[in-house]
């Protein structure tokens, strides 16, 4: 596929972040853009200015690993960065196929039953469109203000850019809105030819200025670990860590399982515990197919 203006976005905007400074490079005087010259990328990769600037315009089929290791240590990419880098020179092959619509992901009732044995924690499977395929009762009633919007499949991203009442619900909501969009742009670079998400992301660039700025950003992300606050409806303030990990899955899909806990011994703990209680009188019991439908 053509992905040079990828290619391109995602090398300049990680040169303008960096400085002369930053890399052991002289400031040279007044810079008309910020960040890193060409040259000076150049340099620090070891390759021609001349091979880097074709570089940048999005020439990057049939470029050696080796090379890609040298502009990836020159512009100093983290592993996510890193990673989107070698799925966008992958994607350039010519050998790629034709952009088609992925078969719903199959998530097996076994995932259900293991989501379903965790009882103090909020669980749930995602692809990565971002939309939820299974989810246990706390989890269910943690993102109760997501599933109360009529669309289906529940999409995080979706809810996130295009519900007001996102706002409310994520404590930090900028964010917030800023992993998802990361996730989502590194999902792009690693499946291109997904049909499902480059509709979803055209949606969300035509409705939201948010995202589109966002977008544009090239930030890509990792999903592992970290913390995230709530504003719930039912209980108010919840201060949750996060683990997430991959999941086996079928072909057209990598499926991401997301676990969410509260210290022990603190108010979110407590809060986390009444919202399993508010779940087991107000919700129906969580089903793959209630996530999918």
């Amino acid at each position: 596929m053509d992905n040079r203006s990828d290619i391109r976005d995602f090398l300049v905007t990680r040169r303008a972040k960096l400085t002369p400074e930053q890399v052991g490079l002289p400031a040279g005087g007044r810079r008309r853009v910020p960040g890193l010259r060409r040259e000076e990328v150049a340099v620090l990769a070891g390759v021609s200015t001349e091979w880097y600037t074709r570089l940048e315009k999005g020439h990057i089929s049939g470029v050696s690993e080796d090379v890609l290791e040298a502009v990836a240590r020159a512009l100093r990419l983290d592993a996510a960065e890193r990673a989107y880098l070698f799925d966008l020179a992958r994607a350039a092959r010519p050998a790629n196929r034709a952009p088609r619509r992925r078969k719903r992901a199959e998530v097996p009732p076994r995932v259900q039953w293991m989501l379903d044995s965790m009882t103090e924690s909020a669980a749930f499977v995602r692809n990565g469109r971002m939309d939820i395929l299974a989810i246990n009762a706390l989890g269910r009633a943690l993102y109760s203000p997501l599933y109360a919007a009529p669309r289906r499949p529940a999409n995080i991203a979706r809810f996130q850019f295009l519900d007001p009442g996102a706002r409310d619900y994520f404590a930090d909501w900028d964010s917030a809105a800023n992993v998802t969009v990361a996730l989502l742009r590194a999902e792009a670079g690693r499946d291109p030819d997904n049909m499902d998400l480059r509709q979803l992301v055209g949606e969300l660039s035509t409705l939201s200025d948010e995202f589109r700025t966002r977008w544009a950003a090239h930030d890509v992300r990792i999903h592992t670990a970290g913390k995230k606050q709530f504003i719930h409806p039912e209980v108010g303030p919840l201060d949750l860590v996060y683990h997430s990990m991959g999941l086996a899955a079928d072909g057209d899909w990598v499926l991401d399982l997301t676990i969410y806990t509260a210290e022990p011994g603190t108010a979110s703990e407590e809060r986390l515990k009444l919202l399993a209680s508010w779940a087991a009188t107000h919700l129906p019991a969580p089903t793959v197919a209630d996530t999918t439908s």
